[in-house]
């Protein structure tokens, strides 16, 4: 039986105060005063290098030398690099200084590739926010991410964009609202080496490429050296990987070369990288299924033929030498629904590509102690 019960003037006004006042406590000033931290003041995680002069370039450029135009430009990118904070503000912004380098693409989304995403802990488990990326013409401006927050302490991750050079990165909470750097919940150093897919090139946000949920989902902290177009095993690349501080390296470094290029340079790459990582567990991941092959023949051509070196050669260096693995990948479904450009997945399909490795790169992990 259900009873109804008519309401009156009283309670139709209290019950309109509380919603008021409910909607008040949750709103941000329209005239909201910002104090800005720069991010680096705050915890900078995902350097894969740690004491670059500027603390967004994920390699010094001036001590390592032997990069391309096109590989110096990128490893000055902070992709992969968050920022952890707690703050009480009801408003988050950011301001941006962009460096000498900004990428344009037609298969990325801006808020990716000069853009900011916004992650909060939420029952354990990290829940998006909110993400923005400001219009060229109006760099410096601030950027407000997110706004009508309660004024609870909330644990703060915010992914740097992919794709530019950042000079400075300023983070606004509202006057008189708290912000300090945040411990880091990620655990253990484990380094990335790979092409735009490790980049993270078309996806939407900062934090959709395939290593930053892996990251987000296992609790284990990623350092990314995602180049795209420009993973090709180089003899500079090792002498990054081998200076980093990293309890085991995962590769995606079958995307980039060809055939003749991965017969070439492979097993001097892993000999290198052992000579001073003797102990740690080396990681390849085999490339992945293009679309573009679907139809085209010469592509079909190519990529088969790097996929069988790479599974022929990865064959011979898991028996040849010690703590090398070789995992497979797919980042398609059953409809082959998950390309952007007939190269790059979208977000779903680097989605995939993380369900498809995280089992086999946590049960190597776990014979490291890597937990």
């Amino acid at each position: 039986m259900t009873f109804y019960m008519k309401p009156n003037k009283k309670t139709a006004v209290v019950f309109a105060a509380l919603l008021l006042a409910f909607s008040a406590a949750a709103q941000t000033p329209k005239n909201v005063k910002y104090v800005f931290t720069e991010a680096s003041e705050l915890n900078l995680i995902g350097k894969i290098l740690d004491g670059t002069p500027n603390p967004y370039h994920r390699v010094d450029t001036v001590k390592y030398k032997g990069f391309t135009t096109s590989e110096n430009n990128q490893v000055r990118c902070p992709t992969g690099l968050a920022v952890l904070f707690r703050t009480n503000s009801s408003t988050i912004s950011v301001k941006t200084q962009y460096g000498s380098f900004v990428y344009n693409a037609v298969n990325t989304m801006p808020v990716s590739y000069r853009g900011y995403d916004l992650y909060i802990r939420k029952d354990g488990n990290w829940l998006w926010a909110a993400s923005g990326a400001t219009k060229p013409e109006k760099a410096g401006d601030n950027l407000v991410l997110i706004k009508n927050m309660d004024n609870t302490e909330k644990e703060c991750l915010l992914y740097l964009p992919i794709y530019c050079e950042l000079y400075s990165v300023k983070i606004g909470v509202e006057e008189g609202a708290s912000l300090k750097p945040a411990d880091s919940p990620f655990r253990h150093r484990v380094g990335i080496f790979g092409s735009s897919y490790t980049h993270g090139i078309s996806t939407s946000r900062a934090g959709m490429s395939y290593p930053m949920q892996f990251m987000r989902k296992t609790g284990i902290q990623i350092l990314s050296l995602g180049c795209s177009g420009n993973c090709k095993m180089q003899p500079y690349f090792a002498d990054v990987l081998c200076d980093a501080d990293v309890d085991a390296l995962i590769f995606d470094s079958f995307s980039n070369p060809d055939a003749a290029m991965i017969e070439e340079r492979l097993f001097p790459f892993i000999e290198k990288i052992q000579s001073a990582h003797p102990d740690i567990p080396l990681i390849f991941q085999q490339t992945i299924y293009r679309e573009g092959r679907n139809f085209n023949q010469d592509v079909e051509a190519k990529e088969s033929a790097k996929q069988e070196m790479a599974a022929k050669l990865m064959k011979e260096a898991v028996k040849k030498y010690k703590n090398v693995y070789f995992i497979s990948t797919n980042a398609t479904d059953a409809l082959h629904e998950t390309s952007v450009d007939g190269i790059h997945p979208d977000n779903y399909g680097y989605s995939l590509w993380e369900q498809s490795i995280e089992k086999p790169i946590l049960k190597i992990l776990r014979k490291y102690g890597i937990r």
